[in-house]
C-alpha cells in the first residue's frame, strides 16, 4: 500500500477512534447522571410516602404502592431483610427505576418512569454517531490532501536521487528551506550529497582528461624514438609497449570526452550485416556471424546465406566501435570459437564466446574502468566494455552482459526502433 493511502487510514481510523472515544464517555456520563438523578428522585418520593403512611396508613397520591406486583424480586428480597434499596430495570413496562423500604410487614415501593429518559440518550447516542461521521468526512479529505502533497515531495525526491544513480549528476530536488520538515531535510541532504559527487567526479574526469592531453607529446617522441631504434628483439618490444600506451592514451581521452557529454550521434542509414562482417574480418578466423536464418559466415568472408541484411538508421562508425571492442573483448578474455548473431530486423546483436564467463562483479555493477574482475579473463585495462557501454548510450541503444545458456559470456547489443536525432546530448555513460 503506497504511503499517501497508509496516512490517509491512519488519519481516518484515528478520526473514527476519537469520535467512538467521545462518544462512549458522553454516552456513559449522561446515562449515569440521569440514572443518578431518577435514583435520586425515587428515594426522595419514597421517604415522603413513608412519612404518609406512618401517618394516615395510606399511600395514595404520595406516587407510592405497596407490594407493588413489578416489584424486581432481589429488591424485594433485600426489603424483606429489613434493608432499603434501588434498582434500575429494563422490564416489558419500559426502563425505570425503583426504590424500595419496610413499612412494617409490607414493602412500601416508588417507580419512576425512564422511557423518555432513555429515548433521549439514545437520540443523543444517534446524534453523536452523525457528529463522529461529518467529523471523519472533513477530516479525512484533509488527511489525503495531507498525505498526498508529502507523498508527492517524497516522490520528487525519490525520482530525482534515481536520476542521480543513473547519472543525471545535474538533477536537483530544489526544496526550499522548511524549519522543522524532515522531507525538507531529507531533500536538502540528497542535494548536498549530488553537490559534492559532482564536484569529486568533475574533478577525476577532468584530471583523466588532463592526464591524457599530457601523455600525448612524450608519446609522440616515444614512437618516433622507437622507430629510430635498429632492427631486433628489443626493438620490436619497445614498438610493441609503445603501442599499448598509445591505445590505451586514446582510450583514455575517449572515456573523457564521454563523461564530458561531448561524443553526439550521426545517425544515418547503416546495413548491419556487412558491418558486422566487416569488425570480424579484422578479428580473426575463430569468429563466427550467424544470421537470422540460421547461415553461417565465417571470418575468411565466404558467406553462405545474408546474414543480417537489415538496414537500421544509426551512427554507423559507433556501432563499428562497439562491435569491435566487444569481439575483441571476447578473443582476448573468452574462449574461442566467438559467435556474432544479428537478428532478422538488425537491431539485436550478441556476440558469445566459450570461456568462463562474465565475472560476478561485471555483472553485478558493470564494467569497470581499469579492472578486468577475473583473473582467468586475462590482463587488460577494463576500458574496453567501458567504452562500448557509453558509445551505445550516445547511439540511444542498450548492452546488456550476461551468462550465455551452456557457458560463456553473452553480449547483447539492442538498437533503438526510432534513434535519437542527430546532435543530440546523450544522458551520459554509466561509468560516471
Amino acid at each position: 500500500m503506497a504511503l499517501r493511502w497508509r496516512i490517509s487510514a491512519l488519519v481516518a481510523a484515528a478520526a473514527c477512534a476519537v469520535a467512538a472515544a467521545v462518544g462512549v464517555l458522553v454516552h456513559e456520563f449522561s446515562r449515569n447522571r440521569e440514572l443518578s438523578q431518577a435514583r435520586e428522585s425515587a428515594r426522595v418520593t419514597l421517604d415522603r410516602a413513608a412519612v404518609t403512611y406512618t401517618r394516615t396508613g395510606e399511600v395514595q397520591g404520595s406516587g407510592a404502592a405497596l407490594d407493588a406486583p413489578g416489584l424486581p424480586g432481589d429488591l424485594r428480597d433485600l426489603v424483606e431483610q429489613g434493608h432499603r434499596g434501588t434498582e434500575f430495570t429494563t422490564g416489558p413496562a419500559g426502563p425505570a427505576m425503583w426504590a424500595a423500604r419496610p413499612a412494617g410487614s409490607r414493602v412500601l415501593s416508588v417507580r419512576v418512569d425512564l422511557t423518555t429518559t432513555m429515548r433521549d440518550i439514545g437520540a443523543l447516542d444517534a446524534s453523536i454517531v452523525v457528529a463522529g461521521l461529518i467529523t471523519t468526512a472533513v477530516v479525512l479529505p484533509l488527511g489525503v490532501l495531507t498525505a498526498g502533497r508529502m507523498s508527492r515531495r517524497l516522490r520528487t525526491a525519490a525520482g530525482t536521487a534515481r536520476r542521480i544513480a543513473a547519472g543525471d549528476l545535474d538533477a536537483r530536488i530544489a526544496a526550499g528551506p522548511r524549519p522543522r520538515d524532515e522531507i525538507a531535510d531529507i531533500s536538502t541532504a540528497v542535494d548536498t550529497m549530488a553537490g559534492a559527487l559532482q564536484k569529486r567526479l568533475l574533478g577525476e574526469q577532468r584530471f583523466t582528461a588532463d592526464v591524457a592531453h599530457e601523455l600525448r607529446t612524450p608519446l609522440m617522441g616515444l614512437v618516433t624514438a622507437a622507430e629510430l631504434l635498429p632492427e631486433g628483439e628489443a626493438a620490436g618490444y619497445v614498438r610493441d609497449r609503445v603501442r599499448v600506451l598509445g591505445t590505451l592514451v586514446e582510450e583514455l581521452l575517449e572515456i573523457s570526452r564521454l563523461d564530458a557529454g561531448a561524443e553526439h550521434a550521426d545517425m544515418s542509414p547503416c546495413p548491419v550485416g556487412p558491418l558486422v562482417r566487416e569488425v570480424v574480418a579484422r578479428s580473426g578466423p575463430a569468429t563466427t556471424v550467424v544470421g537470422a536464418d540460421e547461415t553461417a559466415d565465417d571470418a575468411d568472408g565466404d558467406t553462405d546465406g545474408d546474414a543480417g541484411a537489415a538496414t537500421v538508421r544509426t551512427d554507423s562508425r559507433r556501432l563499428e566501435r562497439i562491435l569491435t571492442n566487444l569481439v575483441v573483448n571476447a578473443h582476448r578474455h573468452g574462449r574461442a570459437p566467438v559467435v556474432v548473431t544479428v537478428s532478422d530486423d538488425g537491431r539485436t546483436v550478441t556476440v558469445r564466446d566459450h570461456g568462463p564467463g562474465y565475472p560476478r562483479t561485471l555483472l553485478d555493477d558493470g564494467p569497470q574502468r581499469f579492472r578486468t574482475g577475473a583473473r582467468e579473463r586475462g590482463t587488460g585495462h577494463g576500458l574496453g566494455l567501458t567504452i562500448a557501454l557509453g558509445q551505445a548510450q550516445v547511439i540511444g541503444a542498450t548492452l546488456e552482459f550476461g551468462d550465455a545458456p551452456g557457458g560463456g559470456a553473452l553480449a547483447t547489443l539492442r538498437l533503438p526502433a526510432v534513434p535519437p536525432p542527430a546532435g543530440a546530448d546523450p544522458a551520459g555513460p554509466a561509468e560516471r
